[in-house]
């Protein structure tokens, strides 16, 4: 499988939502105070707080993009799906695990920066990817896995993580 699609796909689709679009509107709005404008002993916990958070978001979504290579055979993209059903690390707690590291990243960067046009951001993907995710993305999960999705979607949640991780009946 091509590196290059991977990139492509990681650039698009998380680098754009975390990255790009969080600086566009930094920029734009100018609604940005490293560490909330705290002051004294205080003044470092918005900063590590937030850098605590970004760093656990980025490794949930790396680890996410590399169970998508290594047992999905595919990307994280729609337009280039993974061709196995993935259930494995984060996946056997939460379906959307990804989206739960780009939500972190983005709080971590709405706290870092004290940035409540990024808490905005924030608010607007997570309540898109609420309604497109059960809407669009697990019916068509449904098409191509079948009862193996199935039963994946009727015993692990969605965006709440369930504590026990999941074993599939086989």
């Amino acid at each position: 499988m091509s590196g290059w699609r991977h990139v492509r796909a990681v650039l698009l689709l998380p680098v754009v939502v975390t990255l790009v679009v969080p600086a566009v509107l930094v920029s734009w709005t100018g609604s940005s105070s490293v560490g909330w404008g705290l002051g004294g002993a205080i003044a470092p916990v918005p900063v590590l707080l937030g850098l605590v958070l970004i760093a656990c978001g980025l490794a949930l979504v790396a680890w996410t993009v590399g169970l998508f290579v290594r047992e999905g055979e595919g990307t994280l993209a729609p337009w280039d799906p993974t061709a196995n059903l993935v259930v494995r690390g984060p996946y056997r707690h939460v379906r959307h695990p990804m989206i739960g590291g780009v939500a972190t990243i983005l709080l971590g960067e709405a706290v870092l920066l004290g940035s409540t046009a990024v808490l905005g951001w924030l608010t607007a993907v997570v309540a898109v990817n609420a309604v497109y995710l059960p809407l669009v993305e697990e019916r068509g999960l449904v098409r191509r896995f079948g009862t193996d999705y199935e039963e994946y979607r009727a015993n692990v949640p969605g965006f709440v993580p369930r504590l026990s991780a999941w074993e599939p009946a086989r």
